[in-house]
């Protein structure tokens, strides 16, 4: 402790002896660093004042240099627009100089040059330097334009261009005329040379537009050859089609459409084989007929859009026009490949008010042919009823031919440029089945006294049909891409709950769900009066064998054949009569709920009125058996394989009633026994009891008579 004592106060001594020195350093450090800052400030006021005298003398020499630099920014910008004049006039002077030695390849190509330095300029604000460069380029293309076409229309003179008649009539043109490969080679060399001259024809040319209440796609003008090759159809077009022509006439929109179809077809051949390989080698990917056929198109929106206005309110020009557009249009797609995104003739239907006037027309004519084909005297009776492997839905006339109309109607509107439209067009269907439904209702009521009877069927089918068809229509693209459409629309106008709209976007319900639904309850409540009525007829047909003495009947070992009870005749007739009546007037699919909920109350009338309501010796029960196996359910063997599955309670009732002695005591005493329990379930499966309870079991057995004699 005292060695410790020791060290600790050594340790003591040298550390109170090294903390003086430490803070004398730490000062001098201090103060060595005053004295720099101080020096710093110095300097820095020094330099300030430098620098600020430095500005000021500076000044003026700035303001000078800021003015030198303004005037050579200035004249950087005149030098840089007289460049641009100078190279405008270079090429222009170019362009002369190519004419003047008849190099028209060079003059386009340098024109060419010429349009895309005007296209370069158009975002500057140099108004003057613009107007002189568009200036230019109008004055050179108009002279290679008007000379091109000049050579350009004397060779199509030569294949005899346009082709008025038919490919197979043609004498020239795709022949071989004197001369051809020389006219061809030409044909080739003002065709690249025109197509040259598109950028600034393109520039200085405004192309044709409908008005916007058209809403045409946007697409770049037809290409400068087939533009002069179309213009002598076009004044053919105009002379016909115009003015006070014989040709022209309100009603026969036929001419005209046909005529265009016409002079597409007969050019076809000659542009596929003769155009095409030359727009194929020059590069960007034009079809010279498509590029034809859309130029021959314009005429005929410019026509129709003229002309819709002046018959929009007669209802029969109207239609007409209407029909023969549609063929158009069917032929122009089908025949000629003709895309249905370009501008087309639906584009000009599809504006709202003609829109709206084809809705009208389209829903008068519909509800005119739905009032003809419900008062046809055929109107009820199958096109195929002598025809079996056809007739399978037994459809009336009516029914086929308001499915043929609706099917009609979605072929004339599938190709509408718009899903708004398309939908607009789907409402009206809506519309005309709930109308047709309407209709069938009023004439079912009509006939409600004679359920049974072929009217009464034939509206059955009828509805039968129509809903099987809006079922499979459900399920179609067409269909599926419009219920995709108004999914959009009812989610943007909030018209549907969002269990709906869900139910619609998982495609768990289509379009025609709720004309379906009314339909499938029409359905129902028809089949239900058809099954009340022949029901109620059973039960007429039935009072006799309800009071069949069943206590008293001999037993089997007293009769030497078992026969039909004669009560259960009139019965047996009534089931037979109907189900054989109903199946030839309905349809398969019809018939077979029909006679399976026929069956189903049946079952439960006869378990409930006969069996339950009587006693049954040996003999009764044997009868009644024997009534119910081996007449009854052979009735439905028509129908299905094994009839007596759907008579489960009479079944299993003649099984308890039918158990020899022995077996009922022994059932009698398990269900006693075990009450609930699974060897009572085991117990009645045993003897095929799968379907009644074992309360209704015990009841029945206690409707046995032929008990042994216990004493008890």
């Amino acid at each position: 402790m005292t060695e410790n004592k020791m060290q600790l106060e050594e340790q003591v001594l040298t550390i109170s002896s090294e903390i003086p020195k430490r803070i004398q350093s730490a000062l001098k450090n201090a103060e060595e660093s005053k004295q720099f800052l101080n020096q710093f400030l110095e300097q820095e006021t020094h330099l300030f004042s430098s620098i600020n005298s430095h500005l000021l003398t500076a000044q003026p020499w700035m303001e000078d240099l800021g003015a030198m630099i303004n005037q050579i920014e200035e004249i950087e910008r005149h030098l840089a627009y007289l460049k641009w004049i100078s190279q405008i006039e270079e090429l222009s002077d170019n362009i002369q100089q190519y004419l003047m030695t008849n190099n028209v390849p060079e003059a386009a190509s340098t024109l060419v040059s010429m349009a895309e330095l005007d296209i370069k300029l158009q975002e500057s604000s140099c108004a003057h330097l613009l107007a002189f460069t568009r200036a230019t380029v109008k004055f050179w293309h108009k002279i290679l334009k008007d000379k091109l076409t000049s050579d350009f229309e004397e060779v199509l003179a030569q294949l005899h261009w346009p082709f008025i008649t038919p490919p197979q009539s043609q004498t020239v043109g795709l022949s071989r005329p004197a001369g051809a490969p020389e006219i061809y080679s030409n044909l080739e060399t003002l065709f690249c040379q025109l197509l040259k001259l598109q950028t600034s024809d393109e520039l200085l040319t405004e192309p044709k537009q409908l008005p916007e209440k058209y809403c045409l796609p946007a697409s770049p003008s037809v290409i400068l050859p087939i533009q002069i090759m179309l213009t002598p159809l076009q004044k053919r077009f105009r002379y016909h089609f115009r003015g006070n022509r014989q040709t022209n006439v309100i009603s026969k929109p036929e001419w005209y459409l046909a005529q265009v179809l016409m002079w597409i077809g007969n050019h076809t051949q000659f542009l596929d084989e003769k155009i095409q390989p030359i727009l194929d080698k020059v590069g960007p990917s034009v079809n010279a007929r498509l590029e034809f056929t859309r130029g021959l198109m314009m005429l005929v929106l410019e026509k129709l859009a003229a002309d819709i206005p002046c018959l929009l309110y007669d209802d029969n020009l109207f239609c007409h026009l209407v029909d023969e557009v549609l063929l158009f249009e069917r032929e122009l797609h089908s025949l000629y490949g003709y895309p249905s995104t370009f501008a087309n003739c639906m584009h000009i239907l599809s504006e709202d008010t003609c829109f709206q006037r084809w809705l009208t027309v389209e829903r008068k004519f519909a509800l005119q042919k739905m009032d003809s084909m419900l008062s046809s005297e055929a109107a009820w009776i199958s096109q195929y009823k002598d025809i079996t492997d056809v007739d399978e839905m037994k459809v009336p006339d009516c029914a086929e031919t308001f499915m043929t109309l609706l099917l009609v109607i979605t072929d004339r509107y599938k190709n509408l440029p718009t899903a708004s439209r398309k939908l607009q067009f789907l409402e009206l269907q809506k519309d005309l089945v709930d109308d047709f439904r309407i209709r069938l209702t009023q004439v079912m009521k009509e006939e409600t006294r004679a359920s049974l009877g072929f009217r009464y069927c034939a509206i059955l089918n009828a509805v039968n049909y129509i809903s099987t068809v809006l079922a499979d229509w459900a399920d179609n693209v067409f269909f599926l891409q419009l219920q995709q459409a108004a999914l959009e629309v009812f989610a943007e106008n909030n018209t549907l709950s969002k269990l709906q709209l869900g139910q619609l976007a998982s495609m768990e319900s289509s379009v025609f769900d709720d004309m379906i639904n009314l339909l499938e309850r029409l359905k129902h409540d028809m089949l239900t009066r058809q099954v009340d009525h022949v029901f109620r007829e059973v039960k007429d047909a039935a009072k006799l064998y309800k009071k069949e003495r069943w206590l008293s009947l001999p037993s089997q070992s007293e009769q030497a054949v078992m026969s039909l009870s004669s009560s259960a005749c009139p019965l047996l007739l009534t089931v037979r009569d109907r189900l054989l009546q109903l199946e030839e007037q309905l349809c398969f699919s019809l018939f077979t709920v029909f006679w399976q909920v026929l069956v189903e109350k049946l079952d439960m009338y006869i378990y409930q009125e006969i069996v339950l309501a009587n006693h049954f010796n040996e003999g009764g029960a044997a009868q009644l058996q024997f009534d119910m196996s081996r007449n009854l359910f052979p009735l439905f063997s028509r129908y299905c394989k094994r009839p007596e599955n759907y008579f489960k309670h009479v079944k299993e009732a003649c099984i308890v009633l039918n158990l020899n002695i022995g077996s009922a005591l022994l059932l009698k005493d398990v269900l006693q026994s075990a009450s609930g329990q699974p060897p009572a379930t085991e117990a009645l499966n045993e003897v095929g009891i799968y379907k009644l309870a074992q309360q209704d079991v015990e009841i029945l057995l206690n409707l046995r008579t032929n008990w042994p004699n216990t004493g008890k």
